[in-house]
């Protein structure tokens, strides 16, 4: 046994620091928080994105461009994924339900049929949209385009 091994018996040292316990605890006076400032005052709490009164980030970066809140967004289905699915299954019908089965829309989607691919099959398709090209190709099968 010698200086360089010795330590203090088993739960005779706590590890957390008390704070606010006077001069004679290491942790009196400011109790950690340093002087002066926000972050020593009782009630602090940090907002999102603050900078210390710099000009945050946010503000800093050119705003540019425009949303429109009316925007309607359509999940896009094409003539191609249709004439496919009305062979595999042999349908004459097509609807949400029938792409939400086959998983090429959620429940929640907006769907709008567009006129990339062949159709063969006289199909009866039911979507929100439709392109003019993609109800040009399903009318000239013999189908129906109907629009929810």
């Amino acid at each position: 046994m010698n200086l360089s091994n010795l330590k203090p018996a088993k739960g005779s040292v706590k590890s957390e620091k008390r704070i606010g316990r006077g001069q004679g605890s290491g942790y009196g006076g400011t109790s950690t928080r340093g002087h002066k400032g926000a972050k020593s005052r009782s009630g602090y709490s940090s907002k999102r994105g603050f900078e210390g009164g710099q000009m945050p980030l946010q503000r800093r970066l050119p705003k540019f461009g425009f949303k429109n809140i009316n925007r309607v967004e359509y999940k896009a289905v094409n003539i191609g994924v249709i004439e496919e699915l009305a062979s595999k299954k042999s349908l004459t019908d097509i609807n949400i339900d029938t792409l939400i089965e086959a998983g090429f829309v959620s429940k929640n989607d907006k769907v709008k049929i567009l006129g990339s691919g062949e159709l063969k099959a006289k199909v009866n398709v039911s979507a929100h949209a439709f392109s003019k090209g993609a109800a040009a190709a399903i009318e000239a099968n013999g189908g129906q385009a109907i629009k929810l």
